[in-house]
């Protein structure tokens, strides 16, 4: 099957290739039309049609066939997208993992979309040039200054051991605690199991929720190294939770009292390592692994954190490190809000691509993990739900599994704006912790961001609209969600440092600073 770049660049084609119809002068000067030069316009015409409904088909046969595959019963159930609560929640729609390239990779096979590429690097470029310019005209020297970047991740070591015995204990607690439900179930020796098991789990989930949190505000690490240890903390949990989820309906309800063999400890460590929150044991494969490209993604990671620095330094410091000295008004908040727009979408841009594309395919291509189908294309959405969908697949595809198709076997098949619903406050309660965690302070714009307006905006904006306007409105959103989330979460930053709390209270950690600093 042919890739999809593949079919785009050769439409696309050079622009030599295609040839004119024939013009008036030609036609003079040959006495009549040019029947050869005819045919041949028809026939270019013609292929590029049939070019372009094969993709279509193509697209469309792919997937109805990862449908299919979806809906296909394990052990030969009866299909069913929705379950009841007389259901096995096993014969629920399973994430199906095939061999595929990133979205962005079949893209950057075409020299359109390579150029925008191109865009983006000159834009850094531009950012070094001008932090040169200036350091030389104010310094009278030409010198980079890392001091953001230095600061974020200080004690960058320390997170780093941190996250040593939260990796330790992920790696042997589940699977310990599935291997004592494995025994035989005669007697009371899977009930001792059981409860050692359950136990080790509560232990497992103190330490990952207790000792990140205690390290973070202990030492006061910096925004950076607190981000290494909130992500490391929430993917082990959902990773922990995914592994027993699908292995142990199996070991819990199996027949006869006679013990079930756990899964094999090789395929539980792959998956704590492979970019994916769905547990399987096992995952299509490539053949090789391509360390070049490794090499090549891991360095444009790197490059991206450098252009967040300088974005931030540039686009952000200047404006929001005083103003928390100045007289609150409407209008320099509106004004705050608009100025941060373009770095709030830059940063919004930037977080996919290194993480979302660079850093799951460096992993992926490491391990050989064949579906790279991390993200989709969310930039061309016409509608919030399906920009939910297809921003982050990772996470989508373990909210689905767990709390959308959980959530409709618990309350029933019909409960399906409460199972959606249950999606939207999981999920704005996790990325509202995760920036508490981050920001070491509590504010939540995310929380407001993700329940007042993208909840409600996932029910009006639905996929019945598709017309352009509705992509342009999407856009416009995000550049306004972003902007917002920028400036006051930096107008709360600043505001902490030039009136920091005489007491450390309750009230006073949840309360925002920037509402009432104006020295």
């Amino acid at each position: 099957m042919e890739p999809r770049a593949a079919r785009l660049r050769r439409r696309a084609g050079p622009r030599g290739e295609q040839e004119d119809p024939p013009s008036g002068g030609n036609a003079e000067a040959h006495g009549g039309p040019d029947l050869v030069q005819w045919t041949r316009h028809m026939e270019a015409v013609k292929m590029e049609l049939l070019d372009q409904l094969q993709g279509q088909l193509l697209e469309l046969l792919d997937r109805a066939m990862s449908e299919a595959v979806q809906s296909y019963p394990p052990q030969g159930g009866p299909p069913s997208d929705s379950l009841s609560k007389t259901q096995d929640p096993s014969l629920k729609k399973r994430k199906v993992f095939v061999i595929r390239k990133s979205l962005l990779d079949e893209l950057m096979e075409v020299q359109h979309f390579r150029t925008i590429y191109h865009m983006f690097i000159a834009g850094l470029c531009v950012f070094i040039i001008s932090t040169l310019a200036i350091d030389f005209i104010d310094e009278g020297r030409l010198m980079l200054e890392f001091d953001l970047l230095i600061f974020s991740f200080g004690q960058l070591p320390l997170a780093l051991m941190t996250w040593v015995p939260m990796f330790l204990s992920t790696l042997l607690v589940p699977y310990q605690a599935l291997r004592l439900w494995a025994r035989s179930q005669a007697g009371g020796v899977w009930t001792l199991g059981m409860g050692l098991g359950c136990t080790l789990l509560v232990a497992h989930i103190a330490l990952l929720g207790v000792l990140p949190v205690h390290v973070a505000s202990e030492y006061q690490l910096p925004p950076a190294s607190r981000s290494v240890l909130v992500f490391e903390q929430v993917r082990f949990l959902m990773k922990s939770y995914s592994f027993l989820r699908e292995a142990a309906p199996g070991i819990l309800h199996a027949e006869g009292g006679k013990g079930v063999q756990a899964p094999s400890f090789s395929s539980y460590f792959y998956f704590l390592f492979c970019p994916t929150l769905i547990y399987r044991e096992t995952y299509p494969r490539t053949p090789n692994v391509k360390w070049n490209y490794v090499a090549k993604n891991f360095a444009q990671a790197l490059g991206c954190v450098l252009y967040a620095c300088f974005i931030l330094g540039r686009l952000c410091v200047p404006v929001f490190a005083n103003m928390s000295r100045e007289p609150f008004s409407t209008r320099a908040l509106v004004l705050s809000v608009m100025h941060a727009t373009l770095p709030g979408i830059f940063m919004l841009l930037l977080i996919f691509f290194a993480f979302l594309h660079c850093w799951l395919n460096a992993f992926a291509e490491m391990l050989r993990f064949g579906d790279r189908m991390f993200y989709r294309d969310w930039w061309n959405s016409t509608s919030f739900s399906n920009y939910y969908r297809t921003w982050n697949v990772v996470v989508h595809d373990w909210l689905y599994s767990y709390v959308y198709q959980d959530g409709l076997w618990l309350l029933g098949g019909q409960a399906r704006r409460a199972a959606m619903v249950g999606v939207f406050l999981v999920s704005a309660i996790v990325h509202e912790y995760i920036f508490c965690f981050v920001l070491g302070f509590f504010y939540p714009v995310m929380l407001i961001l993700f329940l007042v307006i993208g909840g409600p905006m996932n029910f009006m904006m639905h996929d019945r609209h598709t017309g352009p306007a509705w992509n342009v409105l999407m856009w416009t959103m995000l550049f306004l969600g972003q902007g917002i989330q920028v400036s006051l979460y930096c107008q709360e930053w600043y505001a902490r440092r030039h009136c920091p709390l005489a007491q450390t209270t309750f009230w006073g950690l949840v309360t925002p600073q920037s509402w009432s600093c104006h020295t």
